[in-house]
């Protein structure tokens, strides 16, 4: 008879990882949850945070099933009610309004520390859930019926299942083996965030330019959050601006279609890879959100991948006993079901990366065309909407 600390470790208390133990908080399984630190929410009101995400529907509908959408500030979420897209042609533009699809928002952008405030919150108080921070695992060992995990302060950790998400440089992963074909794009995500003269009505705004693609997704309270795709030389030019100076060089860049722009808070950098990860799962032990995959930010859709993960995760592990959550079997069908929606958004970003950050003027009349005569098409739109809405 084997004795365990729990039926489930989750090495990584991030927004994937806090949202699967908050997920399995109606289950039978015990969850033991570890990161490397404890976070802080001692934010100043007044400041926002730079990283910021585009929640799906889908992600949404998981995070109520949860709790964790009822415990977020309502004036800290901007529903985005309208997505403009523009080509590096004047001409060529591509819109998606919600009425469109029938839908009130197309998606609801949130900042990084409120929806991970929310998230922790949320699964520190459910009571089949332990905490385990700080905790540094050093070493994983699995046998037929044991996973193990060591600490780096000597405590020895036993479950039945071992979760990785601990982001796209993975220790988890890294244990079991798994290949990654890593594909760096050589840019860099700049973000900041803006106050704007004029109102931005809930509407979203994508630029692609031959060397990158800058977005501008409404805040709550008459902001906007910039995140920029770019290479070296223009990342390291945006670090080097100034706020006055940063401000003016954005709004230049989006026509300056929301007026003046004054920067609220700070700018950050952050590279941009596509990841593919050759095994999700393995004997006691299975890989969720960065952790599988990593996308290009372009289209918004890297955390709504990852809670696509929790929901598939809990469903296959929720319809087992907890005897056998570890078991190699029962993480297939979790690894089967995920591969294609996945496999899908990697390819329709790097797609679109490929084709939008290049030079050839062949594609560059294909790409422009190709915005307009979608625009025309009502029933592509629509179906691009309910995707992505989904997703």
């Amino acid at each position: 008879m084997h004795s365990y600390d729990a039926d489930l470790i989750i090495v990584g208390g991030g927004l994937v990882g806090a949202a699967l133990a908050a997920r399995l908080a109606h289950t039978p399984l015990s969850v033991l949850l570890l990161e490397g630190r404890a976070p802080h929410f001692d934010f100043e009101p007044g400041s926002w945070d730079a990283r910021v995400y585009a929640i799906s529907r889908a992600s949404r509908r998981l995070l109520t099933e949860i709790g964790a959408w009822q415990r977020m500030n309502p004036a800290r979420l901007q529903s985005v009610s309208t997505m403009r897209i523009f080509g590096d042609d004047a001409r060529a533009r591509l819109e998606f309004a919600a009425p469109e699809a029938g839908v009130d928002e197309l998606a609801v952008i949130l900042e990084n520390r409120e929806l991970q405030r929310a998230l922790w919150q949320t699964a520190t108080d459910c009571p089949n859930v332990s905490v385990l921070a700080p905790a540094m695992p050093t070493a994983l060992a699995v046998d037929a019926e044991t996973a193990t995990v060591t600490l780096a302060d000597g405590r020895v950790l036993k479950s039945r299942l071992v979760i990785g998400a601990d982001g796209a440089q993975s220790w988890v992963r890294a244990q079991i083996g798994s290949e990654v074909a890593a594909h760096p794009y050589g840019q860099w995500g700049v973000v900041a965030n803006f106050e704007c003269d004029k109102p931005h009505l809930g509407v979203a705004h994508q630029w692609f330019f031959d060397d990158g693609v800058l977005a501008w997704l409404p805040l709550a309270g008459g902001r906007m959050s910039m995140v920029w795709s770019c290479d070296e030389a223009r990342r390291a030019e945006l670090l080097a601006l100034g706020p006055a100076e940063l401000a003016e060089c954005v709004a230049q860049a989006g026509g300056r279609r929301l007026g003046d722009l004054r920067q609220i808070g700070a700018t950050a950098a952050f590279p941009l890879q596509l990841n593919r990860v050759a095994r999700t799962v393995a004997a006691r032990v299975a890989l969720i959100g960065d952790a599988a995959h990593t996308v290009h930010p372009l289209a918004g859709q890297g955390v709504n991948l990852g809670f696509g993960d929790v929901a598939e995760l809990a469903r296959v592990l929720s319809a087992e006993l907890p005897a056998r959550c570890g078991d190699y079997l029962v993480l297939r069908r979790y690894e089967r079901a995920r591969r294609e929606p996945v496999a899908l958004m990697q390819t329709v970003c790097d797609g679109l990366q490929k084709l939008f950050n290049n030079t050839n003027p062949l594609l560059k009349t294909l790409r422009n065309a190709g915005l307009g005569l979608t625009d025309q098409q009502a029933w592509l739109k629509h179906r691009l909407i309910r995707h992505a809405m989904d997703a």
